[in-house]
């Protein structure tokens, strides 16, 4: 069986996040079974690179929002993304999904890709774009893996579902983080305020991104979300990466579900991380 990877974030009750833990405050639970850390963040986070897939919906239903979703785009990579150690790549989903610009550290590259999309599709294939790319790009990568998703979450053509979607982040220890482009219009949508999670395609973004341990984000100020960017930044360099070899060595293609607690005493802070993984053969690289 592989080894499990997690990258946990560890915040106070005002958000900020907490530094100084030792592998000693932590407590990993696998279907509520104790798993003994192998490596902690201390011995290998500070030399692992940042893998980033940003993916840009471009299908009718973001039509007007173009120049919106690809300045959050940039803004992202401009912020998140440490240059000359950090990789990221450009793809768009419609009823096809595309990579334009393969992973790169050269931010005039992005930048071309980025601003190069045109043409719109015809419809929304989103949880195939999370499946392709996860399973595709980010399973061989030698560092953590982030994926940005820039749309307004609804999906309309794919053959994945959400479920086949978050399954394939968690096996391949992707991070998901979605920015909604709902409110990406110079006047909001009627009865819609931005930053409120209303309907479904809004709890699926929610969803991909709680189960594999990323944010979503729902917003059309850019100031605002560039403050989110700046967390996201902030959240990347604080986490905590651990590993473990599970104890449970099986291949059967159950759902193992993944608990972090904090030593006693430390109840007053909370920890996110992805909910667990199926446990099914499969290579990923550590």
């Amino acid at each position: 069986m592989r080894r499990v990877r997690l990258p946990i974030t560890v915040t106070d009750k005002k958000g900020n996040f907490v530094p100084g833990l030792t592998r000693n405050d932590f407590l990993i639970l696998e279907d509520k079974v104790p798993q003994a850390i192998e490596t902690f963040s201390d011995d290998s986070a500070p030399t692992l690179p940042l893998y980033v897939a940003v993916l840009m919906d471009t299908s009718p239903s973001t039509a007007g929002k173009l120049k919106f979703q690809q300045e959050s785009a940039m803004n992202f990579i401009q912020t998140v993304v440490k240059a000359r150690k950090d990789r990221v790549l450009f793809g768009t989903f419609d009823d096809q999904v595309t990579l334009l610009q393969d992973f790169t550290e050269r931010l005039d590259l992005l930048d071309k890709a980025v601003y190069g999309v045109k043409k719109m599709g015809k419809q929304t294939a989103l949880f195939d774009a999370v499946w392709e790319f996860c399973d595709q790009k980010m399973r061989s990568v030698p560092g953590r893996r982030v994926l940005l998703l820039v749309t307004d979450g609804e999906d309309t053509y794919s053959r994945a579902n959400i479920r086949d979607a978050i399954d394939i982040a968690q096996r391949t220890e992707t991070t998901i983080f979605a920015i909604s482009t709902k409110a990406g219009f110079l006047s909001t949508v009627p009865g819609v305020e931005a930053g409120q999670v209303a309907d479904k395609k809004d709890r699926d973004l929610q969803t991909l991104a709680d189960e594999t341990g990323g944010a979503a984000f729902f917003t059309g100020d850019m100031l605002s979300l560039e403050r989110s960017f700046t967390k996201i930044s902030k959240e990347l360099r604080a986490q905590y990466l651990v590993t473990y070899d599970p104890t449970n060595k099986k291949y059967d293609g159950t759902f193992r579900k993944i608990d972090v607690k904090l030593a006693e005493g430390r109840g007053d802070l909370k920890v996110r991380t992805k909910k667990g993984y199926k446990a099914i053969a499969d290579s990923v690289m550590p």
